[in-house]
């Protein structure tokens, strides 16, 4: 009887973090950040689900009045039929509201500023969504002081803990 009861435990994920860009608060201030929808075909959620997309290098921007997410890897879902096969790195389109997009639009015309996908997670439904961030270039100069500042807050966490450098 407790054997039925327990359920079997996926690798898929439901809702949660799907993939994160890491890097992307190290490289980038980002200002503000935008929740957006994704289009995804059927074995590309499954894809997702399963934890193994990479944000490193995309990025969003502009196609003819709407946004869309450029070079995010989405590798093939590999238990599928011939269906399944999609190109990885295709171009995904970004569900925002007419405003949002408006806004964004105007932001990334500036100069320096720049639209980054800082994670793909599902929310509680299910759904997959971005996280959008608005974000300007750090010169090589504000990294330095960012792995500096990193470094003496570990080295300082040591020391109150009392452990050797």
């Amino acid at each position: 009887m407790a054997a039925k009861d327990k359920k079997k435990k996926s690798s898929l994920i439901s809702h949660g973090t799907a993939a994160q860009n890491r890097k992307a608060r190290f490289d980038y201030k980002i200002g503000e950040t935008f929740e957006a929808g994704i289009v995804l075909i059927g074995p590309e959620v499954k894809s997702l689900r399963s934890g193994r997309a990479a944000l490193t290098d995309a990025w969003a921007g502009e196609r003819n009045g709407e946004m869309w997410l450029f070079n995010c890897y989405i590798p093939e879902w590999q238990a599928g039929s011939f269906m399944a096969h999609f190109e990885p790195r295709r171009p995904r389109k970004l569900l925002l509201h007419k405003k949002q997009v408006q806004a964004l639009t105007g932001s990334i015309t500036r100069e320096g500023i720049t639209l980054v996908p800082m994670e793909i997670l599902f929310n509680d439904r299910g759904i997959a969504k971005v996280v959008l961030g608005v974000g300007e270039g750090k010169s090589k100069a504000d990294k330095r002081h960012a792995i500096a500042e990193r470094d003496w807050q570990r080295d300082k966490s040591r020391l109150l803990r009392g452990d050797k450098l």
